[in-house]
């Protein structure tokens, strides 16, 4: 058995561990509150954004085919991967990796690249040696649309250029505080296949070109759903790190009423002990 101050020193480490995940796990959960908020505000620019994209990507009458729609033969793979910037967060970077790992491994025929938002898939891809492209690190720091419309910038040059043929973006998609879903989606080409022949359908008039609007409107929605993933990966993260920091504060609290128990019995049977001693003392003394 432990010694009673080896023990109570164990407790005082486990203390101030339980101070550390008290105080990440309200730090998560006010930065969650703010996150939800984007989450919830950004959805329906998303839709609309969609319902636009459908719109545009009907009217296509051959005239001009913008290179963001440009299929190739398939040989060069991206895979943007939301990740974080730091840990103590559950599963959710895991899941991330397992889903990319999972792709690579079932698609060995095709060059498969990787690009990392945050240090955590950056440093996992490297370490199993997959091609990497530019990673964008720090992004919590500041969450803002000028850093998507930047990540945006470089992911477009990489397809238009030649460099990639496909373009795909892996992220966690927020549900609850509980609960996320792995999203894996294309991003590029865009697929023309998604009009409707409905509502808006019919000859389409461009003002000033259509290149022009094809041009503006194809940008800002790459854009918007980078941004959307970062939206999205942020409240999905700090969501798993709430959990994961109260998760680690109940253990820790379940630690030190152990320890306690375990601390009491070594200072009674020290006590008892003691008390036997003196008693034989005593015996020895009077014989």
């Amino acid at each position: 058995m432990a010694s009673g101050r080896d023990i109570k020193r164990r407790i005082t480490s486990v203390k101030n561990t339980r101070q550390i995940t008290k105080a990440m796990k309200m730090v998560a959960a006010a930065k969650l509150r703010r996150a939800q908020e984007a989450v919830v505000l950004s959805r329906p620019y998303a839709q609309k954004m969609r319902s636009v994209m459908g719109k545009l990507t009907s009217s296509q009458d051959g005239s001009y085919t913008h290179p963001m729609f440009q299929k190739r033969a398939e040989k060069n793979v991206l895979i943007v991967v939301f990740s974080s910037d730091k840990g103590l967060c559950g599963a959710f970077n895991s899941n991330l990796f397992k889903t990319a790992m999972r792709y690579v491994n079932e698609n060995s025929n095709l060059a498969i690249h990787v690009s990392s938002v945050g240090k955590k898939g950056r440093d996992f891809f490297r370490r199993r040696n997959v091609t990497m492209q530019k990673c964008w690190v720090d992004f919590s720091r500041s969450i803002s649309y000028e850093y998507a419309a930047n990540v945006a910038k470089d992911i477009t040059e990489m397809f238009t250029s030649g460099k990639v043929d496909k373009v795909y973006v892996l992220y966690n998609r927020f549900k609850t505080v509980m609960s996320q879903d792995v999203v894996f989606e294309q991003l590029l080409p865009i697929s023309s296949e998604g009009g409707k022949t409905g509502d808006g359908a019919g000859e389409k008039i461009f003002e000033p070109s259509a290149e022009e609007v094809f041009s503006a409107i194809l940008e800002k929605n790459v854009e918007f759903q980078i941004y959307q993933g970062i939206l999205e990966s942020w409240a999905s993260f700090n969501g798993s790190q709430m959990v994961a920091m109260d998760s680690a504060t109940r253990n820790a609290g379940e630690m030190i009423d152990a320890l306690t128990l375990e601390y009491n019995r070594a200072r009674q049977s020290a006590i008892t002990k003691e008390l036997i001693e003196i008693v034989s003392g005593a015996d020895a003394l009077k014989g």
